[in-house]
């Protein structure tokens, strides 16, 4: 009989901790390996955690609504094999909490030097821990707040879910104050305006909608964005792909969209221009070892998320149309990992989804350069041929590259879009 701990995973790069949403399975029931266990959620991507192994799960330390950091226990399982992980996993899994460990020490520095220029308890007496001192300070509570707080901890003592639960509860207060507010603005707007004047209604951004905002500000700033455009006569491709659609889905039970193609496309000019597979640390380039290109999704909520085809370079067209089709679908379900939209080296955003001719993406930290896709349009354009120019109705797209031009030149840039375009006007893939 032996005893597995279930640890929480790393949940992707700069992720520390994560909140437990949901146990899925209650202390005692029998679980399989790989079945999930229980619902995560980070401020990237809301998931579930696999059990390690078989077995009974006897315990569940942490339990729902609790935040919990990458590589606690948070169960525990029960099995009458001795477990033994294999090597390459284990290594693995401790290589990337390893990487949060610098995050983890210099958070708890700037919580020791902040709660040591607090008081330790409260007007009556209730001891308040460092971490609870440096949280209060960082969230603006006061020690009058502090100190009609019931604690949970032994002997009454203030703990961190405790002091979560309060600015969980002051947001929910603030936030029915602000909507009470704006009711009552409009309703005395609705008095003051004359008859068929409109009212502006307001609407709070989601979680993720707010996330993907401050990563889009936060790009503008650090990048210096350039955004290159060129059209491609994509003739051939189209009639490649019109003429083995039908009998690629019967054999392999796929839908061969244009995405794959444009995934292979810029996996190969990565694999010519290494220089643009790269990202910037401070004054250093990272030249990166793996192409893992990320693909712009839409999800059903409005929101965007970028899963992750991990070494696209070494995928053949039908192994791309089967990570593109699964990753699409998963993400439209919300059933990503968080090791599916990490990692990523650079991105690829399809405009043409809605008609769009083109546009200026904004790059996705920390890669320095992203390509737009634009809509294929049947136009007329100037064929040359052994007897002269002839017009005929071509197959033309706009292709747009947005790149970091604090790394990047224009003359890189225009080689590699170029690059792009050669590969694609000439697109033929063994199947």
């Amino acid at each position: 009989m032996s005893r597995i701990n279930v640890v929480l995973p790393a949940m992707g790069e700069g992720v520390i901790e994560a909140t437990i949403n949901k146990w899925l399975v209650k202390e005692g029931t029998v679980v399989n390996e790989e079945d999930p266990i229980v619902e995560v959620a980070t401020d990237k991507v809301d998931s579930e955690v696999p059990s390690p192994a078989t077995g009974t799960l006897i315990q569940i330390i942490v339990p729902e609504g609790t935040i919990a950091r990458v590589g606690a226990v948070i169960a525990i399982l029960e099995n009458d094999k001795e477990y033994k992980p294999e090597e390459p996993l284990v290594a693995k899994e401790v290589e990337r909490i390893k990487g949060t460990i610098n995050s983890v020490k210099q958070e708890k520095k700037e919580e020791e030097l902040i709660s040591k220029e607090l008081k330790s308890r409260t007007i009556s007496g209730k001891f308040l821990s460092p971490l609870v001192r440096s949280i209060a300070a960082r969230e603006g509570i006061n020690y009058s707040e502090l100190d009609k707080l019931t604690g949970t901890g032994m002997d009454g003592r203030i703990t961190r879910d405790d002091i979560y639960r309060l600015i969980k509860s002051k947001d929910q207060e603030k936030e029915e104050k602000s909507l009470v507010q704006s009711k009552i603005k409009n309703e005395k707007r609705t008095k003051e305006e004359p008859k068929g004047s409109g009212v502006d209604e307001v609407v709070e951004m989601d979680r993720v909608g707010k996330l993907i905002a401050e990563h889009m500000v936060m790009s503008k700033r650090t990048s210096a964005h350039v955004t290159s455009f060129i059209d491609a006569d994509v003739t051939k491709m189209v009639i490649w792909r019109n003429s083995i659609k039908d009998k690629f889905q019967a054999k392999e039970g796929q839908k061969l969209t244009f995405t794959p193609v444009f995934i292979d496309a810029a996996a190969r000019a990565l694999n010519d221009f290494p220089m643009v597979n790269i990202s910037v640390d401070g004054s250093k380039i990272i030249k990166k070892k793996n192409i893992n290109i990320g693909m712009a999704t839409a999800l059903p909520d409005g929101n965007l998320i970028v899963p992750i085809i991990k070494n696209a370079n070494e995928k053949s067209i039908t192994g791309l149309a089967r990570a593109v089709n699964d990753l699409a679908e998963r993400a439209r379900a919300n059933k990503l990992k968080p090791d599916e939209i990490s990692g990523g080296t650079f991105t690829i955003t399809n405009f043409g989804s809605y008609d769009n001719l083109a546009g200026t993406p904004i790059i996705n930290q920390p890669q320095v350069a992203i390509l737009g896709t634009g809509a294929i349009r049947k136009m007329p354009a100037v064929i040359e041929t052994s007897e002269g120019d002839m017009i005929a109705v071509r197959h033309i797209m706009i292709l747009s590259l947005s790149y970091d031009h604090r790394v990047i030149n224009g003359a890189l840039a225009g080689k590699f879009l170029k690059k792009v375009k050669e590969i694609l006007e000439n697109y033929n893939a063994d199947l």
